[in-house]
């Protein structure tokens, strides 16, 4: 595998397979389908490959492809890399993604057109997290936005056009933002390498002054921030959710969201370290208020996947403060979070979409019983629901108590009002627990099947990780902690100013 360029071809095995899909006779809907499963297990076996043969010693990149000249007039590369920020993203992205191509299976409305983007939008998911020339990341990042705007306003639900408009609107802003930072770097550092960049942001080279530097944080913070979403650039998130079919809410929760925390670590924590210290106290303070707000919007939710879209922004909160907190443990347990609540809400929002597919609707009051109605499916929710609280010996567990751990060492008053989300989180999915799958029977939900072996499939290797990870989360952290400790001894280096910030705390 030496010469191979493997992180090509995971980021390129989907376009083949759109491409394959695309050349499919469109009343052939079995052949497309399998088409464009064989087009995403690929990326899954490279991802296989890539977590096999990751060197979890070192810090620095692997598998470098690149820098190629690619526009050579503007100093632009083809530059693909991976280190521990990025492995675990790639991993949970081949993973979901073939999922939710078996979930799309009983897709019926304009099935080839559903499958070719599909797969667009994985190839655009692959590139944001595996390239390291910033033209080149930006064109993967809008690959991503037309797709997604697309399976969410054709294959929606009722309001699906003002979802994906919606939706569309508040990522072309961020855009805009990022846009306007990645031309600022090429006139003054001229160059879009993120190594280089890195190197010259840290010694302060043609990216010194001080307002400058913030003016770029704050664009791409805001644009990067807008994705993950956080407080108070958070309402497209649930509208998106409701309207989108099943298979695209768990892309959108269990990857789309993280591309924003991705990039924050990625380019604010390492291209400006000296601002994202100076900021780190309002990013722990909006990491909380997503906390604390999105966990009492989900308490006060009807509707079973606007409660899991708020529980999102509740749990992206956790990541925030622990990223926040320049601790080993809060980092990586911050990363830990990105991974862990990618395959929990997946699986929440498989389990609504396996109930809305039986009773067409998703008001929880409007339920009752199903436990002793479909009890194998009744399983599958109390793992996934009990993961999501928190339970230790589940995955949740790991991560949320090492964000605490280390945010606590720095922000002792923040940390314990986040603390008392699980109370919050406790509540709000025992409750929807026992008013969906607990009393009495609902007569005319009694002729329902229990759940089938296709949806089965997919929950299989999603509760099989959140069980792992429970017990054993050596695997996860081992891939990330060396990259993750790098990035946090370089904020680190800036001692003057984290002792500022430490005692500017209230």
């Amino acid at each position: 595998m030496e010469h191979f360029p493997l992180l090509t071809f995971i980021t390129f095995a989907p376009l083949a397979g759109m491409l394959l899909v695309a050349l499919m006779p469109k009343e052939k809907l079995n052949w497309i389908r399998w088409s464009a499963l064989l087009g995403t297990l690929p990326s899954l076996v490279g991802a296989v490959i890539l977590f096999l043969d990751f060197d979890r010693t070192t810090k620095a990149i692997q598998l470098a492809e690149g820098p190629y000249k690619w526009i050579e007039a503007f100093n632009i590369h083809y530059y693909f890399g991976v280190d521990g920020l990025s492995v675990t993203m790639v991993i949970l992205t081949a993973l979901i993604s073939t999922i939710c191509i078996i979930a799309s299976w009983k897709i019926t409305k304009q099935v080839k057109a559903y499958f070719v983007l599909f797969l667009l939008l994985e190839t655009g998911m692959m590139g944001t997290f595996l390239a390291l020339d910033f033209f080149l990341f930006f064109i993967f990042w809008e690959v991503m936005l037309l797709p997604m705007y697309f399976l969410i306003g054709i294959w929606g639900g009722a309001r699906r056009e003002y979802a994906a408009i919606k939706f569309f609107l508040y990522t072309m802003a961020g855009s805009v933002l990022m846009l306007l930072v990645m031309i600022a770097f090429y006139l003054y550092a001229g160059t879009f390498n993120m190594i280089e960049l890195q190197n010259q942001a840290i010694h302060l080279g043609p990216l010194s002054g001080e307002h400058f530097r913030l003016l770029c944080w704050l664009g791409l913070f805001i644009g990067f921030a807008i994705k993950v979403p956080v407080f108070p650039f958070h309402t497209w998130l649930p509208d998106a959710h409701v309207e989108a079919p099943t298979a695209i809410s768990v892309i959108l929760a269990g990857v789309l969201l993280k591309m924003g925390t991705y990039g924050i670590l990625r380019f604010n924590y390492q291209i400006f370290p000296d601002i994202t210290v100076d900021m780190a106290y309002w990013m722990a303070l909006l990491g909380v208020i997503n906390i604390i707000y999105g966990a009492l919007c989900a308490m006060a939710q009807k509707d079973f996947k606007k409660l899991i879209a708020y529980s999102s922004v509740s749990h992206m909160g956790f990541v925030i403060l622990g990223i926040a907190s320049f601790t080993s443990e809060g980092i990586n347990g911050g990363v830990l979070q990105m991974f862990n609540h990618g395959t929990i809400t997946a699986q929440l929002f498989l389990l609504v979409g396996v109930i809305y597919d039986r009773a067409h609707h998703r008001e929880i009051n409007g339920f009752g019983g199903m436990a002793s109605i479909m009890p194998k499916y009744a399983v599958w929710t109390t793992i996934a629901f009990f993961a999501a609280v928190g339970l230790p010996g589940l995955s949740g567990f790991i991560s949320e108590a090492l964000i605490f751990l280390g945010s606590f060492k720095t922000y002792q008053g923040l940390t314990a009002i986040a603390v008392t989300s699980v109370v919050f989180t406790a509540a709000y999915m025992l409750w929807t627990l026992q008013r969906v799958y607990l009393g009495k029977e609902n007569e005319k939900y009694k002729a329902f099947p229990d759940i089938s072996r296709r949806e089965a499939l997919c929950l299989l290797p999603l509760a099989a990780i959140v069980l792992i990870l429970g017990v054993y989360p050596k695997p996860a952290l081992d891939m990330m902690r060396v990259s993750l400790d790098g990035i946090n001894e370089v904020l680190l280096k800036h001692g003057d100013r984290v002792a500022t910030m430490l005692q500017s705390i209230p």
